[in-house]
This record gives C-alpha cells, structure tokens and sequence, in this order.
C-alpha cells in the first residue's frame, strides 16, 4: 500500500509540472477530444521530462514496496502502474519516440526497483566463525 501511495502522490506531482509548463487553455472542457488535442501539442523537452519523472516514481514505488514488504509487493505494484502507463499512453496521442522510450525506462525502473529492493532488504553476511 505503501508503494501505491508514493506512486499516486508522485503521479500527481508529475502532473501537476506538466500542467504548468504546458497549462491548459482557457475553455478546456476536459472532454476526450481536447485531451487528445493538448497531449498532441506538448513540447518534446516536457515529454523528455515526464519520461525521467515518470521513470523516477516507478523505481522509487516499486522499490519502497519491495523494501517494506516483499517481492510480491513489488510485483503488485508493478502490475498496476504497468496497467495505467499503458492505457495512457495508448489511449492519447503522444510522439512514437515518446511511446517507445516511456515504455522501455519505465520496465527498466520496474526491474531495478525490485531488484534493489530485494537486495537491500537482505542482511547483509556477518564473518565466519567457528
């Protein structure tokens, strides 16, 4: 739970830098068809941005969630933030490039962020005695 929530909470900061850099207009009505018309005119240095953001909170949910509970915890958080990045970026019309680097950096975090979270939650090996 504790992973997800560090998730939300950084998704929304995430969000929040996009919508100052690149504020919606005036009379947005957030209906789908203007969602698809803002996402189409983000700059490409905001795109480059959300992909080291977004990278940066999947490692950081799945490594917290893995640190405080398990592999399982990790996986589950991985699962779930897999599910939404993909129906983001399948759903509204970002750039190719975006799509192709989002998705790679965004498994690699998953991957290192259960990994390290493994490896720091085991003690670490003591001298031999006899």
């Amino acid at each position: 739970m504790t992973g997800l929530a560090l998730a939300l909470v950084l998704v929304i900061v995430v969000e929040l830098f996009s919508t100052v850099v690149h504020p919606f207009p005036p009379d947005f009505n957030n209906t789908m068809d203007e969602m698809c018309q803002h996402v189409a005119r983000y700059p490409h240095w905001v795109l480059g941005g959300v992909v080291l953001a977004w990278s940066a909170t999947t490692f950081v949910s799945t490594w917290v969630a893995t640190r405080i509970g398990n592999r399982l915890a990790g996986l589950i958080v991985t699962l779930i933030l897999t599910l939404a990045i993909v129906f983001n970026v399948t759903k509204l019309p970002y750039p190719v490039w975006f799509k192709v680097v989002m998705l790679s950096c965004f498994a690699v975090a998953c991957y290192l962020g259960c990994v390290r979270g493994v490896q720091m939650s085991r003690p670490a090996a003591g001298p031999i005695t006899q």
